[in-house]
């Protein structure tokens, strides 16, 4: 399934997202993947406000989820372990997930707080 791109940036580090704005792309995200190109990720794009929850069913890539609201600011990261059927959920209402390598957010020092820019 290929998915449109986004360039996003999250301060002064740049990246590679994979638009997943669809019921069916959003479901199947990213599993099935063994690994991802170097500052690559999926963004997900739901049509309005709320609390989804995610689960790593399928997916063999230790990753690690950032949860955005409206204007882009991550709410909480949570780290996301392959295969797992745990839910890891927003701690507050969002409009987007992004998803990325597991500890890309920490090595680069984002943490809660900080705003994704150029959101599709």
């Amino acid at each position: 399934m290929l998915l449109p791109t986004a360039q996003l940036q999250i301060g002064p580090h740049t990246v590679q997202a994979e638009v997943a704005a669809t019921e069916a792309s959003r479901s199947y995200g990213l599993m099935n993947r063994a690994s991802l190109p170097p500052d690559h990720g999926m963004l997900f794009v739901f049509e309005s406000v709320g609390m989804p929850c995610f689960w790593m069913k399928n997916t063999p890539l230790p990753l690690s989820i950032a949860f955005l609201d409206t204007s882009g600011r991550i709410v909480n990261i949570a780290d996301m372990q392959p295969y797992s059927l745990d839910n890891h959920c927003p701690t507050g209402p969002i409009a987007y997930a992004l998803e990325m390598e597991q500890g890309w957010f920490r090595q680069r020092q984002i943490k809660a707080g900080s705003v994704v820019t150029n959101l599709p």
